[in-house]
């Protein structure tokens, strides 16, 4: 800015950067969110010290420090910078998305995040969908606005719609702007947890929303599921990995048809008979497959 033709500084902003993250790993047929606490409910976040190369480095080291687990793949989700989000210090948050195996144990801080988005399950059939509905409907038509009709019907499968795995945060968002989830600012129409689950910490519930719609998609064109998985599993369990994550039931030969195809795992030559029944065979992610330029995903099939 000039005054009287000379440049007048103000005084610079401090601004503080921090790691948010999305670590989720599959058990017990629902992925898990990592939480800080059963209590109140939030996202691992810490400062970006001056020890950590790089982001991503700085988050695998956080996790492994405060959890003992090893993330396997890692990306950044997005951004965020809002002045509001953090009180008076401006925080720069840049989320990440990290995925380890879960193994039974200590999950009191593992939320499932079909507990966060009671919705997002559609093994169900969709039961949920039915006490959602006439609260979306109210909303669209409060305005005359085509517009919240469309949103509605197209986010939520509505109308014979097709449901699609990957709009979870565009769901979120809309339930947030229509006041149903207690995090809306206008929150007095909010539903029971229940049906729209519990408040989160400043946007952290949007955070996840974001990871899940993007694993969801990254699913279908990424072997990124393997990352889920123990060093051995069963087809059975892979198909169930798939679904647990998509919220949705694949067609088994459809399944394991694609899994064969793109050659995306090969035999141990053990067995297992914990699935019950006869022994089944054990499988193990082919590696070779992530330097061969036809690497695929484990893609869904359409739901049966």
């Amino acid at each position: 800015m000039l005054h009287g033709g000379r440049a007048m500084n103000r005084p610079q902003e401090a601004v503080q950067a921090e790691l948010v993250a999305v670590a989720v790993g599959v058990l017990d047929g629902a992925p898990r969110v990592l939480t800080t606490s059963a209590s109140q409910l939030q996202l691992p976040a810490g400062p970006l010290r001056e020890d950590h190369r790089s982001m991503q480095a700085g988050l695998r080291a956080w996790v492994e420090e405060k959890t003992g687990l090893r993330l396997g793949y890692v990306e950044q989700l997005y951004t965020f910078a809002d002045r509001d989000r953090a009180g008076s210090q401006r925080t720069i948050s840049v989320s990440y998305l990290g995925l380890t195996w879960l193994e039974h144990g200590d999950l009191e801080r593992w939320v499932s995040w079909y507990d966060l988005f009671p919705w997002e399950d559609q093994r169900d059939g969709g039961a949920l969908l039915g006490a959602l509905e006439p609260h979306l409907r109210a909303w669209a038509n409060a305005e005359d606005s085509e517009r919240r009709e469309v949103r509605c019907r197209v986010t939520f499968g509505l109308d014979g719609t097709d449901w699609h795995p990957e709009l979870a945060l565009q769901r979120y968002e809309v339930l947030y702007e229509a006041g149903l989830v207690p995090e809306s600012p206008d929150s007095r129409e909010a539903l029971p947890p229940q049906i729209v689950g519990p408040w989160m910490l400043h946007d952290h519930r949007r955070i996840v929303a974001t990871a899940m719609g993007r694993l969801r998609a990254k699913i279908q064109y990424r072997p990124v599921v393997f990352e889920l998985m123990p060093p051995e599993f069963t087809l059975g369990q892979l198909q169930a990995c798939v679904e647990a994550i998509a919220g949705q039931h694949v067609h088994k030969q459809n399944f394991r048809r694609i899994v064969e195809q793109q050659r995306l795992v090969e035999e141990t030559g053990g067995t297992t008979s914990e699935t019950g029944g006869r022994p089944a065979r054990l499988f193990r992610f082919r590696r070779e497959i992530l330097d061969e330029r036809a690497a695929g995903g484990t893609k869904l099939p359409r739901t049966r």
